[in-house]
């Protein structure tokens, strides 16, 4: 026990910092009076100025066109070009050892087995990763990092090479 002013501490008390927070706190409204914190005048936007008076649009940045973000971005051509891109669903070879030995993994499987939640996830793809170890021998028809691939194999597993549609596939012709 250790002694703490006139309380004694015990080892296992319960700590108040590591306790799951149990209520949401409200977004602070400003310029609701004196009481409310940041109430009255400049309610906590500086004084004067565009960003005290107004928004500031995602697109400006305080001086001429010529050094903009968008100035500064390399020039792609065509449609779509600032689409954000998706990354695969990335699987690490230790949930594979959950899976029945010399069995073929793929998108059906690992979403009967609970790994994937479900096809809905594996759109944008899937992809296996070298976390964990890995102990089973299985078949692997999806696209793995090198580690993983090198796991995969070392347990007695293989893995078939896949083709992973990409971004530039249309345009290449080759």
């Amino acid at each position: 026990m250790k002694r703490c002013g006139r309380y004694e501490l015990k080892k296992n008390n319960m700590n108040l910092a590591q306790l799951p927070s149990i209520t949401k706190r409200t977004k602070k409204r400003v310029g609701r009076g004196h009481g409310s914190g940041k109430g009255a005048h400049t309610v906590g936007r500086g004084t004067k100025g565009r960003r005290a008076r107004g928004s500031v649009g995602p697109n400006f940045f305080g001086t001429a066109m010529g050094a903009s973000y968008i100035k500064r971005l390399p020039l792609l051509r065509g449609k779509g070009k600032l689409k954000a891109r998706v990354k695969p669903v990335g699987v690490n070879v230790s949930y594979l050892s959950t899976l029945p030995a010399k069995s073929t993994v793929d998108v059906a499987l690992l979403v009967k087995h609970h790994i994937l939640s479900s096809l809905d996830e594996a759109r944008n793809g899937v992809k296996i990763l070298g976390g964990g170890t890995i102990t089973v021998a299985l078949t692997v028809v999806l696209p793995a990092t090198s580690g993983a691939r090198t796991k995969i194999e070392k347990a007695g597993g293989t893995v078939e090479k896949v083709h992973v549609p990409t971004a530039n596939t249309k345009h290449n012709n080759a």
